[in-house]
């Protein structure tokens, strides 16, 4: 299967873009710009290779303070829209 680079804007939060690519239905190279860059790079790392389902089920609904969403919680929302 071809790999589907994708780039999602988020909202809400301190990052400004996030970057992914889903092939085989599996998460690769996930990298978010801005945000706090040692949790992102180490969510970055720990979804590799994960299926989109997978992530998108751990992901939903975790809250950074009190703005309603956070960086994993959007990369949920952006993979909620590949169905």
């Amino acid at each position: 299967m071809e790999e589907q680079k994708k780039i999602y804007k988020p909202e809400g939060v301190c990052t400004r873009k996030i970057q992914y690519t889903v092939k085989d239905n599996k998460l690769h190279n996930v990298r978010f710009i801005g945000g706090c860059h040692g949790n992102t790079q180490g969510l970055s790392r720990l979804l590799e290779g994960m299926e989109v389902d997978e992530a998108r089920k751990r992901l939903t609904g975790i809250l950074c303070e009190n703005k309603g969403t956070s960086c994993p919680d959007q990369l949920a929302r952006a993979l909620q829209e590949e169905d």
